[in-house]
Formats: C-alpha cells, structure tokens, sequence
C-alpha cells in the first residue's frame, strides 16, 4: 500500500488533483491519500487536512498582507508530512507554497512529484534552478513547456492538457439544454455566462464590472458561474433582486448553453474555449500588485489560449481596459457571426494542440513505476 500527500492550493489544481487521484488508486488499490485541497479531491478518497479556499491570496500586496498565515500554514504542512510518512509529496502548480514543501520533502528523503507546473516560463524563470534541485520529476501540460525546460537542461515529462479528456467525461453527464434551464429556472433567452473566478477578492472586483453592461444586453439572460468553494449568499449582493441566477456546480454545462463568456483570467479561459464558446477574457488587480506583475512578468498574453496559440485569438481587457465600455464593445462583437465564424476556427486549432490525452493517467503511471523502485 502506498501513502501520497498531495497539495493543490486552487480550484483547478483540485480539480486535476482529484483526476490523478483516480488514477493512482487504479495502479495501487488500498493506497491512501492526505491532501491540502478541495471537494474533488475528497471525493475521490483523499482526507483533506486544509481546503483551499483558506489558502489562495490573489495579488503581490494580498501575499504579503496574509504572509503570517501563509508561515503558519507552512509549518503546519510540513510537521504533518513528517507524522504521515508518504511515500511520495505530489505538489499540484500553487508555487510559492509548493516550492518550500519541496525543498523541505527533499531534504528529508522523500520523493517529490510536481503535476502541472508552475508558470516559471512568464515570471521568475530562476525557479527552475530550484525545481531541478528538489523535484524528482516534472509534469508539464502545455505543449512549450518542454522546450522551455530544455533550455535550462532539466528534462520534463510532457503528457497532454487533462482538460479535453475531463470535459468530455463531463458532458457525458450534461442533461440537456431544456432540463438545464428548468433546473436553475433560466428563461428561454439566450445566456451570457459570468466566470468571474473563484476567490472572494477576484470576484468582489470582477463580478460587478461584468453586470454593468447587463442593461445593453436586454435580449440575453446573465447566469454566474458559482465558485464551489463559496456559499451561494456570497452572491445576493450582486444578483439584483433574482434578476441574475447563479448556477452552481454545473459550470461546464453552463457554458455548454452559452451564446458567449466574460471569463476572469485563468484556466476558465481554456475551459471556455474548449467547450467552443466565444469569450472575453477579463482581469484586474489591484493597482500595485499590476504594477510589480508588469515590471516582472515577461509573457505577450495573460489567457491560457492566447498563450498556447501564440497568437491573440481572444479579446484580453485587462486592468484600466476592463471597463463597462469596453466590456460591451467586445461582447457586442463575440456576438456577430462573422466574428464567431473565426473565433471557432482558432479553437479547432487550439483543440489539436492540445489532443495527446490521458494526462492524469501517464502521470499516476509514471509515478507508481518510479516508487517501486524503491521497494
């Protein structure tokens, strides 16, 4: 029986967590899980020792306003490593945390895994240093970070993007759009789906922005895609009276019966996209931790799609060009159908570069054949 403790610090990384998760218990029956995460994870077997809605700060001046917590956090972390004995820590993206745990693992003998890695190709590419030194072995889902790892001589295992695969297992599931609609009591509008990220900061700024242009869009319904860390009361401030509905736990199929998207930056950026929905991406900070990100960060987009294009197939408005005038000036757009026409052409596009499939599967693989070395 092998033992894991897995660390994934948001609602993504809980999300791909959880999918390895399954496929390890399928290479080791019996084996136990101790896990910093979320819903996902747990149901999938693993004991959630901390959730990650207490975990995730957004922003440079919200890391250091929180840093005791965050301190308080590590060491909680890693005496439990220590009691638990796993044979092996599985860090899940999350960097400034995942990194300390790593070192720390390392150094006390224990295997280190990483799943999905952290984004050291936009900032802080002196990281890799540090990965070489305390991961065993990398796992990179998007098609140039191999590359991009190569040139520092640190050789990655590149085993596809999990999305593709967890979305169509999740519409295997979907319901319909006329039981969809019934379920949540959505009108026979056509909807406009509202991801507006899944911390209470984000949404606090996001969500707001995002409704301004509701009024200009009286044909189409508004629907917010809930954050499953979040209670739905969290939301009554913004929905107007009932006019805005919430759906909850079901944002894929949401998007799924959606016309188009204002999505916060982030992996929902991808998953909008890969369930063919025209999006604007949207993001705004607060303004000194803007400030810090741009003199540091060294990528030409902030979207998932953007970036593994290479190309600006969506709209990104981003700090003072998110604004209720530019919102509705790109939404207006997304909805024409010359505009769409193409917007579809480039996912088609973006869909074969990420088709290599089975991601959480060849990790969960390549991890249990590197532990049995040891036995």
């Amino acid at each position: 029986m092998m033992k894991f403790y897995i660390i994934a610090g948001e609602a993504s990384g809980d999300m791909h967590a959880a999918g390895l998760i399954r496929e390890l218990k399928k290479n080791n029956p019996g084996s136990e899980f101790r896990a910093w995460g979320g819903d996902l994870m747990q149901k999938e077997g693993a004991v959630i020792v901390k959730h990650f809605r207490d975990l995730a700060f957004m922003g440079f001046t919200e890391v250091i306003a929180n840093l005791s917590t965050i301190l308080r956090n590590l060491n909680f972390c890693k005496k439990d490593i220590l009691e638990y004995k796993p044979d092996a820590v599985i860090l899940v993206d999350y960097p400034g945390f995942n990194l300390r745990i790593a070192r720390f693992a390392k150094s006390n003998g224990i295997k280190v895994y990483y799943y999905i890695s952290p984004q050291v190709w936009a900032w802080k590419s002196s990281r890799v240093k540090i990965i070489r030194e305390v991961v065993d072995k990398m796992f990179v889902i998007l098609p140039f970070e191999k590359e991009f790892y190569k040139k520092f001589n640190y050789d990655v295992e590149y085993v596809g993007h999990p999305l593709p695969e967890v979305i169509s297992n999740k519409q295997k599931e979907f319901v319909g759009q006329e039981k969809f609609r019934e379920m949540f009591g959505l009108s026979t509008k056509p909807i406009i789906a509202l991801l507006p990220g899944s911390r209470k900061q984000e949404i606090e700024v996001m969500l707001p922005l995002m409704l301004s242009v509701k009024s200009e869009f009286s044909n189409y319904q508004f629907v917010i895609a809930a954050a499953p860390s979040l209670p739905a009361m969290f939301y009554d401030k913004f929905t107007d009276n009932d006019a805005v509905k919430l759906v909850n736990d079901a944002t894929y199929e949401l998007l799924s019966n959606s016309q188009a998207a204002l999505v916060t930056s982030g992996t929902a950026t991808l998953e909008t996209a890969l369930l063919n929905v025209p999006e604007v991406v949207c993001y705004k900070g607060s303004s000194i931790s803007y400030f810090i990100a741009r003199m540091l960060v060294k990528i030409k987009y902030i979207s998932l799609v953007n970036l593994i294009m290479d190309k600006e197939v969506v709209k990104e408005l981003i700090q003072s060009d998110l604004n209720t005038k530019t919102i509705s000036l790109e939404l207006n757009k997304i909805l024409q159908p010359e505009i769409r026409k193409h917007v579809f052409s480039y996912y088609q596009e973006l869909k074969s570069k990420l088709s290599a499939g089975g991601a959480a599967a060849k990790t969960a693989f390549f991890i249990t054949e590197d532990i049995k070395k040891k036995y």
